[in-house]
């Protein structure tokens, strides 16, 4: 059997980047403070990293999947300059009314990660800014959930103004906590 994998699962817009709305080109992409610095204390523990994303944009015409998939690949260059591995990018693509089984809070997207990869679950984190993120950590029994910026979000692990307050914490209290 093979060992399970500590795993970070990461929201993609209000998370990796700054959420301005149906982010699809490379010149709306900001990253957001502090996310390299975290991603560099997650991989330092050993976490494989996941992205986790809902685009409706795609089905709501708003943008294409080539858009999408040019904006990615532009993204994990990013972070491969900066020596982060993203292990992979798993987005739904329908519009809420669709009624799928991917769309965060659905656990679809993981579930599909689960089929690929050996993770501990338990030992796993998912930050997101959204409830939708934190019911997908509650929904796939993510061990623990980050909720960033300033809606109120119920049943996280921890709440941060922002991501670069959630490096610094972690950061300080590394060892006992990831």
């Amino acid at each position: 059997m093979k060992k399970l994998k500590k795993s970070l699962f990461l929201d993609r817009d209000g998370v990796v980047n700054i959420d301005t709305g149906y982010v699809s080109k490379t010149e709306d992409f900001k990253f957001t403070e502090g996310i390299f610095d975290l991603l560099h204390l997650f991989t330092k523990h050993n976490y494989q990293i996941f992205i986790v994303t809902n685009q409706s944009g795609i089905g709501r015409g708003y943008y294409t999947q080539d858009d999408f998939d040019l904006l990615t690949h532009w993204m994990l260059g990013e972070f491969q300059k900066q020596n982060i591995n993203i292990s992979s990018v798993h987005y739904c693509p329908h519009a809420p009314e669709d009624k799928c089984l991917c769309r965060k809070p659905q656990t679809g997207m993981i579930d599909e990660i689960l089929t690929l990869h050996s993770i501990d679950l338990e030992h796993s984190w998912l930050i997101g800014d959204k409830q939708s993120d934190i019911n997908l950590a509650i929904n796939s029994h993510i061990g623990s959930s980050i909720a960033i910026g300033k809606r109120i979000i119920k049943n996280s692990t921890y709440c941060f103004d922002s991501i670069l307050e959630c490096k610094e914490y972690l950061e300080e209290n590394q060892g006992k906590i990831i």
